[in-house]
């Protein structure tokens, strides 16, 4: 099946020696294609859910929806054997700290979907004083679902979406098969009085200081 001119490389998309022809699946046979190919299609999602939104999580992993047609159907309960987060629900402050821990604990690549008004923005909790108004602002979002909370089948539009992405990604550019660029983790907040960011601790020092 030829594929779409816009994963060929720029290099070779003028190229005198390709013929016009061939400019639809000369990218079929390059390591990259068969690298991707292989990651979209065995994604091991990480078992976990947090309110509402878990249990369409389930729902979706169910025979019902059968989602063995992408690949996906094995959920695992360790972080260190996922490269899918699934945050789906409710996400307060005194769960960020353990989210970032197990974001942390996952091996590259890793991604990351926020499930349902919750976990993307802090839906009808928005603003309340134990819930943080969206997971994006402390790990890596790859795609968003809205919906309060989604059906099975905006959870399996997600999956699509995600594999599209990984389809464009290459090997020569990303993360973490590059030398010197590699993921070191995200800082993990810390609880006190209130939900602290340590990525802000400069900032949180000069404000005490005055």
């Amino acid at each position: 099946m030829a594929t779409q001119t816009t994963n060929i490389p720029d290099e070779l998309k003028n190229d005198p020696r390709v013929p016009e022809d061939l400019n639809n699946n000369i990218f079929i046979t390059t390591l990259d294609k068969i690298y991707n190919w292989g990651r979209k299609r065995s994604m091991w999602p990480l078992l976990f859910g947090l309110a509402c939104c878990a249990i369409e999580m389930i729902c979706t992993a169910a025979s019902r929806h059968d989602l063995s047609r992408f690949g996906w159907e094995l959920m695992r309960a360790s972080p260190r054997q996922a490269d899918l987060m699934i945050v789906s629900g409710t996400v307060t402050k005194k769960m960020i700290p353990q989210i970032v821990r197990l974001y942390n604990q996952m091996p590259e690549p890793r991604y990351v979907v926020a499930m349902g008004s919750c976990a993307t923005s802090g839906g009808p909790f928005k603003e309340g004083y134990n819930v943080v108004s969206g997971i994006d602002k402390f790990i890596p979002v790859d795609v968003y679902i809205p919906g309060c909370p989604p059906r099975p089948e905006a959870l399996l539009h997600s999956f699509v979406k995600l594999q599209e992405k990984i389809e464009k990604q290459s090997i020569r550019t990303v993360r973490w098969y590059t030398t010197g660029k590699t993921d070191n983790g995200m800082l993990v907040p810390y609880l006190g009085p209130d939900l602290v960011d340590l990525r802000r601790a400069d900032e949180i020092k000069q404000k005490t200081a005055l």
